[in-house]
């Protein structure tokens, strides 16, 4: 098999490396964790002859995500958010015309291909994930967790051995005997990020994601596998998973390789892909909601004559919309003196809200926003469900000029760098529970 050419996706202000194998359909895309480099992957013969036993099946695309491998290594200051790392998948099948594919992820991926499935089921036709998890750290509601003590001693031995024989073999004790193929994986370790940077991403991940809350949001079929032994992911981690997707299929694995480029492997992902199964119907989506109005519009319509009113309002709805095209939301609704609108990333919807706030001050006028992430039914071109009544809520505490969010929002942008004021726990008017609520900082 010959090596496909490298070429990049740019996303923002990364270069995203990505590339081609074979053709026909379906596609499949597969995400890798941290420990890879696309180039240099390809002196592995078990590599080799994994994509080459997967190629008569459809058209396969790999890529480095941002921060690891041949793509931008350097991540700044901030590590990116999950809708960022999610958003590379998005970028690479865009740049290959890919209008849907089979995720496969591994390892540190599985949430980013997971968040990414929630966000985006029209393109995705099956999702299958391996030795991953939803959530690594241990909480009071996830007592199969891994324990802070032993994600302080995992990141440590990060620091100190990424790249060497003994990290390369503590993923793949198999390879203990083969001196030769464990150099060629630290080198490939050495290539994909400094032991430094590797040590801040794992430490990162390890400790603050948790994409628990959208797994039964999850429409593609799932196939969710899993090394039995190995020590690095426990398997009830992967046991969680597919009891909490619906339809998953939970395949064991013998052995303790996390890497899963094997004839058994193989096998049953062939058998899971092409086997007979009915399309599935969209019917929710997880998005966040966006709900904007003007502040004290009662009082300041009657306070003018109408032409002038009718002009401030065209203005305020030009330049909203401006920003909706800047920061890509997508408008559901006007309900007179605001708007409705669904952003596939809370990040960029809270921005977005703050561009709005500013662009409507200069117009002498000031509006609220509020925001929430969650299931949204899908009713033609409207969204319905209790996410868009979270969000109206949200909205209608805001104070004048305030982006407003919950506290689901707040926690789906930990790393953003966006900052927040606790406004404290509030019962939202119809809703049940108490809701703590977040005012973004400007």
């Amino acid at each position: 098999m010959l090596r496909p050419q490298t070429k990049y996706v740019t996303v923002g202000d990364t270069d995203v490396a990505y590339q081609v194998l074979g053709d026909g359909s379906p596609d499949h895309l597969y995400c890798f964790g941290l420990a890879h480099h696309i180039d240099l992957a390809w002196d592995l013969d078990s590599t080799t002859e994994f994509w080459k036993r997967l190629e008569p099946f459809g058209r396969t695309i790999i890529f480095d995500r941002r921060g690891a491998g041949a793509s931008d290594g350097q991540l700044g200051p901030a590590m990116p958010t999950w809708e960022e790392w999610a958003a590379d998948i998005g970028a690479v099948l865009d740049a290959v015309e890919s209008t849907e594919a089979v995720l496969m992820a591994d390892l540190d991926a599985g949430p980013f291909a997971i968040l990414f499935a929630a966000l985006h089921p029209e393109r995705v036709k099956a999702l299958v994930l391996a030795n991953t998890a939803a959530r690594y750290l241990r909480a009071d509601d996830y007592q199969i967790g891994v324990a802070p003590e032993s994600v302080d001693a995992l990141v440590e031995f990060v620091a100190e051995s990424w790249g060497t024989p003994e990290m390369a073999v503590l993923g793949n004790p198999s390879l203990s005997i083969d001196d030769e193929r464990t150099g060629q994986i630290a080198k490939l370790l050495r290539a994909s990020a400094t032991p430094r940077a590797a040590a801040a991403q794992y430490n990162y991940i390890l400790r603050h994601l948790d994409v628990r809350q959208v797994l039964p949001l999850i429409q593609a079929p799932t196939l969710v596998f899993h090394s039995r032994d190995n020590i690095l992911v426990p398997i009830e981690l992967s046991r969680y998973l597919a009891d909490h997707i619906a339809g998953a299929v939970f395949v064991e694995l013998p052995g303790s390789d996390v890497g899963l480029a094997s004839t058994d492997y193989l096998a049953e992902v062939v058998d899971f892909l092409t086997g007979e199964r009915p399309p599935v119907e969209i019917e929710r989506v997880l998005t966040t909601v966006l709900f904007t109005d003007i502040c004290n519009s009662t009082e300041r319509a009657s306070s003018m004559e109408h032409s002038r009113w009718r002009s401030l309002l065209d203005a305020h709805d030009r330049a909203i919309r401006e920003q909706l095209r800047r920061f890509r939301g997508r408008e559901i609704q006007t309900t007179g003196d605001g708007f409705v609108v669904s952003f596939d990333g809370p990040a960029r919807a809270i921005r977005c809200a703050q561009a709005i706030t500013e662009v409507i001050r200069a117009l002498g006028i000031e509006v609220r926003a509020g925001l929430h992430t969650g299931e949204c039914d899908v009713r033609g071109e409207n969204l319905g469900g209790l996410a868009v009544h979270i969000a109206s809520r949200v909205g209608s505490m805001a104070r004048a000029g305030e982006v407003l969010v919950s506290g689901t929002v707040k926690d789906l942008v930990i790393g953003s760098a966006i900052e927040f004021d606790d406004r404290g726990s509030h019962q939202l008017k119809g809703v049940p529970g108490t809701w703590r609520l977040f005012a973004v900082r400007r």
